[in-house]
């Protein structure tokens, strides 16, 4: 039902999805989404993951989880994390894909306002997750989704930081958002 769902919202709304590369790699990795300027990126991604048939999890405040609605909120892929204190965010994923095979989606932006550079946490939870870094853009320009790039585990053991990053900038380099005014392709 949910591959339905998600392909016909897509289509109605007038978006195209392109995987690049291998779909599997969906299956089990850190998905880096970027721009999001908007709400709407967040329900393009999950519209996507429907209609490709793929497990997301997202990282939210613990406090929705925890809601009368966090029943819900669980079932669409949402993990709970207290922010109030001090977590060991790294650990708690890679503990996370040890138990379970999914994509968890991470938007480095950290906000839907301007940002002067990335959070760059999801490079360390693909290191001690020993998983890939998997990247999905919408760009509203285009109306295009495009989600599958990899870059392997091996790629991030075998390079350096800064070469990993330069790749992940260069994709995201010309993909408009939403709101462009709010988009700061610049990762460090």
């Amino acid at each position: 039902m949910k591959k339905f769902i998600g392909s016909l919202f897509l289509k109605l709304s007038g978006w195209k999805v392109i995987v690049e590369g291998n779909p599997n790699n969906l299956d089990r990795c850190i998905l880096v989404e970027a721009p999001h300027t908007s709400n709407w990126d967040y329900l393009l991604g999950v519209m996507t993951y429907w209609k490709l048939g793929r497990r997301f999890k997202i990282i939210i405040k613990d406090t929705h989880t925890k809601a009368f609605y966090g029943g819900i909120v669980k079932s669409i892929g949402a993990m709970g994390i207290n922010r109030s204190e001090k977590n060991d965010l790294i650990n708690i994923v890679a503990q996370e894909f040890d138990k379970d095979n999914f994509s968890l989606v991470i938007t480095p932006e950290g906000t839907r306002s301007y940002a002067r550079k990335w959070k760059l946490g999801f490079y360390h939870m693909a290191l001690k997750a020993k998983i890939p870094i998997v990247l999905a853009s919408g760009d509203y320009k285009y109306k295009q989704i495009k989600i599958g790039y990899t870059i392997s585990y091996e790629d991030l053991v075998s390079r350096s930081f800064e070469s990993v990053m330069d790749e992940i900038e260069n994709y995201f380099k010309h993909t408009q958002a939403k709101y462009p005014e709010k988009y700061n392709p610049k990762i460090y």
